[in-house]
């Protein structure tokens, strides 16, 4: 099969889920009150006191480390008030695990702890692992450390308890570099065990055959825990990533209900196809409108910049329902 990197079909019966904001990239680099190189990847979530929506960024200074900083908007669009200096440092002394830098949060609102959880990946010296930090005001942070070791990355919480447990969606990588998403139980969110494969990458061809990882946290709705998650596929020119869909169940997350057998969502505008890493669109954050239906999905775009995409949780659904397939060959 003959493919170009960033094409989406034009044929009439394709529906285009995620549709781009016409003002991306909505934060760039030059946007920050500080020096850094990129910015990419935020976590996001509408705070509980004031209705604004924050994204706690992936900054990437000019040494190739990155921190966290956070940057709040009340339409999540425009006029950010971005942190002056970085909101979240990595901690060589106190956390030698983030030797390297800290990257590509993603937050989580917890009801039971009135506290939001903000799992992210420590760059180590023996690579990247899942840590987890809670806050209450995105200014004071309490830290649990790394929760698994290298290599993991592209964790969330899921925002309550199934039975006595919290769950964690994760990705760790095989040794031969291919990569499926996994899901881990805990007591009390410091020991993890029960873990399973909860979505294997597919073989051969497929968009997501190489490796696989959660885009946002899991999105609950009445039908079960909507996943976005980012496929990799290994070309001629390099690794593509594009944006998928599967549901899990509401009450046992380890069952998956649909996945979806195409991508809705790839690099294709200039912004995300050329960067530091060109050809990437990588969600990590969204937020839902008062509707209860209308999504806000923040991405970065080519490791470069952040942008949004808007759509629509019941028109995810539909499309899911038609277009699953569960096997992976």
């Amino acid at each position: 099969m003959n493919e170009t990197h960033g094409n989406v079909s034009h044929h009439p019966d394709f529906k285009e889920l995620l549709k781009r904001h016409p003002g991306n990239p909505i934060l760039k680099p030059e946007d920050w009150p500080y020096s850094v190189n990129s910015i990419f990847n935020p976590g996001a979530i509408r705070l509980h006191d004031s209705g604004e929506v924050l994204l706690l960024v992936r900054a990437e200074d000019r040494r190739g480390i990155s921190h966290l900083c956070s940057a709040v908007s009340a339409d999540g669009i425009s006029n950010w008030k971005i942190d002056t200096h970085p909101t979240l440092v990595p901690d060589r002394t106190c956390r030698p695990e983030e030797l390297w830098g800290i990257e590509d949060a993603r937050i989580s609102w917890i009801p039971e702890l009135c506290r939001y959880a903000i799992t992210y990946t420590s760059f180590s010296s023996g690579g990247p692992g899942v840590s987890l930090a809670l806050t209450d005001d995105f200014r004071t942070f309490e830290h649990y450390g790394m929760l698994l070791p290298p290599e993991d990355k592209d964790a969330a919480l899921f925002p309550r308890r199934f039975g006595s447990h919290w769950a964690m969606i994760h990705r760790p990588v095989q040794a031969s570099g291919a990569a499926h998403i996994w899901i881990s139980f805990s007591p009390d969110l410091r020991h993890w065990g029960s873990h399973r494969i909860l979505l294997p990458s597919r073989q051969g061809a497929w968009w997501d055959a190489r490796r696989i990882g959660l885009a946002p946290p899991p999105i609950e709705t009445p039908e079960g825990w909507l996943i976005l998650y980012h496929g990799v596929r290994n070309t001629a020119a390099g690794s593509l990533y594009r944006v998928g869909l599967a549901l899990l169940d509401l009450e046992n997350p380890v069952n998956v209900i649909y996945r979806g057998s195409e991508w809705i969502f790839g690099p294709l505008q200039p912004y995300e196809r050329v960067g530091d890493v060109g050809d990437v669109v990588f969600p990590t954050g969204f937020v839902v409108g008062n509707d209860g239906d209308s999504l806000q999905i923040y991405y970065g775009a080519a490791d470069t910049s952040i942008c949004m995409a808007t759509a629509s949780i019941k028109e995810l659904l539909e499309w899911l329902k038609q277009n699953s397939y569960l096997g992976v060959a």
